[in-house]
């Protein structure tokens, strides 16, 4: 959905709200949304910051949404999921896998060639969560938005081809799926929060990452590193986001401020957020090419190699999930679908 069509149905909101009278006008509420990432990154300055300020417009002034960039309230990224829930933060954006074990369903979309594109991948995610997760994985948080960004890249000190040239390589992985996914490829897999990637690639922690082009510039990457593998058509991976709200602010909001906020969530909002993540990879990457690093685009042979080497991942996963009490076939079937169906 276009930014004009969020703006039109604000504008409704807005108009809506106006019409309640002045008793619920009187109300106003101040929410505070904490995320990882540096305000100049682009999920902060393209999708969180515009969704923060369509709310606050759309309340005419009875919804303030105060940004904490950087984890500016404390902790570390992994507890953004239980700052929401406890009530330390209002609203977060967190990486679903940084809490290995807590969204397990959502590891469907991590897995290894399943994204297609980030908006159509986004819009599956969020029927998908509406189908099997609002009451059980999501069930201590109001879920505003759920996404992925664009196919991962290999960022890394020596240019990597091959599968092979993984071997013996420490990389840096956002979730267990894809650290998993990275083991299966032969490197040493590094879980580690995005925000960590750089130091650990400075100091020699690591030998390579794997992020999306779009947060790179951010991270200033291209600087620590000069060679950058990319899949072609395809995409090695994404990771899973959350967007949500804690339950029992969301419970005491009146029924016109909901609606306010829900106007501005949901489908169509997750859809943007992914197709927004994915349209800045195109100028971040830009950025490393101008700086000459060396952009290694794989072939669709290649990538063949590629896709044999990582098969095991999905089966070891479906494995899994069954003896966690899931139907594992199913959730991979059912994730499929819905990216095919929203491809189309």
């Amino acid at each position: 959905m276009s930014l004009m069509k969020f703006a039109a149905r604000s504008a409704t909101a807005a108009i809506l709200a106006a019409a309640l009278g002045g008793a619920a006008l009187a109300q106003e509420v101040t929410l505070k949304m904490h995320q990882f990432l540096p305000p100049q990154a682009n999920v902060p300055k393209l999708i969180l910051v515009p969704w923060a300020e369509r709310a606050m417009e759309a309340s005419q002034g009875r919804i303030q949404i105060d940004h904490f960039p950087s984890m500016q309230l404390g902790g570390k990224p992994p507890e953004l999921a239980s700052q929401v829930v406890a009530g330390v933060a209002d609203i977060v954006w967190t990486v679903a896998g940084y809490t290995p074990g807590r969204f397990p369903q959502v590891e469907a979309f991590e897995l290894p060639f399943m994204m297609t594109n980030a908006e159509d991948t986004s819009r599956a995610y969020w029927e998908y969560a509406e189908a099997n997760m609002m009451d059980s994985d999501f069930k201590d948080m109001k879920i505003l938005g759920v996404w992925v960004h664009g196919p991962g890249v290999i960022h890394s000190n020596k240019p990597i081809d091959e599968v092979a040239d993984l071997n013996g390589k420490k990389v840096r992985g956002p979730t267990r799926v894809i650290t998993g996914m990275l083991g299966e490829l032969g490197a040493t897999p590094v879980g580690m929060p995005v925000p960590a990637m750089p130091e650990a690639l400075s100091k020699g922690v690591i030998d390579a990452g794997v992020i999306p082009w779009e947060v790179t510039a951010a991270l200033k990457v291209p600087e620590l590193v000069q060679n950058h593998t990319t899949f072609g058509e395809d995409a090695l991976y994404t990771a899973a986001f959350i967007f949500a709200m804690n339950k029992q602010k969301w419970d005491s909001l009146p029924d016109d401020l909901k609606g306010i906020i829900e106007a501005q969530s949901g489908a169509d909002f997750s859809a943007l957020a992914g197709k927004t993540m994915q349209d800045a990879d195109g100028p971040a990457r830009k950025l490393a090419e101008d700086a000459g690093n060396n952009i290694i685009d794989l072939t669709s042979e290649q990538v063949a190699e590629w896709k044999a080497a990582a098969s095991s991942v999905e089966a070891n996963w479906i494995a899994e999930m069954n003896e966690k009490g899931f139907d594992g076939q199913d959730l991979v079937d059912q994730a499929k679908a819905l990216i095919a169906e929203n491809s189309q």
